[in-house]
């Protein structure tokens, strides 16, 4: 049982990296598709519950918007694994730019959400972390999390 929490702007690769690596084995929650909080969190418990492999594709910026999935999950035996992606905020800017319709945040959405973004560290519960960068081919190279890399 694995929970994995996506940190990153929006526009970093979180939803593609997704459907690349996790789309056939875990469920995904992610605000832009569920819509509230309430809807999330029911479907975060029906997942400790099942004991379902999760995904938490949102920004998760702060690390006190991560406390409330690392916790409940540690607490139900799942391994909990971080990836951050590379908060690149000109290459988050140009991506975003090229969204249509309601997948295009709005620039004080992404620049309030650089100013939040606060780095993740294994002190925070993750029992592994990665640090994810999206290529200008679309392909993302994974590394394994050092407290050094920003």
């Amino acid at each position: 049982m694995e929970a994995v929490i996506f940190i990153g702007l929006q526009a970093s690769g979180k939803s593609s990296f997704y459907r690349q690596r996790f789309i056939d084995s875990h469920i995904r929650l992610n605000l832009d598709m569920l819509k509230t909080r309430h809807r999330e969190r029911l479907l975060y418990e029906a997942c400790l519950a099942a004991k379902q492999p999760m995904v938490i594709d949102n920004t998760n910026s702060r690390i006190a918007e991560r406390q409330k999935y690392i916790v409940p999950a540690q607490a139900n035996k799942f391994t909990v694994t971080g990836y951050y992606f590379q908060s690149d905020l000109a290459s988050c800017k140009q991506r975003n730019e090229q969204r249509r319709g309601k997948s295009k945040i709005p620039l004080v959405g992404l620049l309030d959400t650089y100013k939040r973004l606060e780095l993740p560290s294994y002190e925070e519960g993750f029992d592994r972390l990665y640090y994810v960068k999206l290529g200008e081919d679309k392909t993302f190279t994974v590394e394994t999390w050092q407290d050094a890399v920003q």
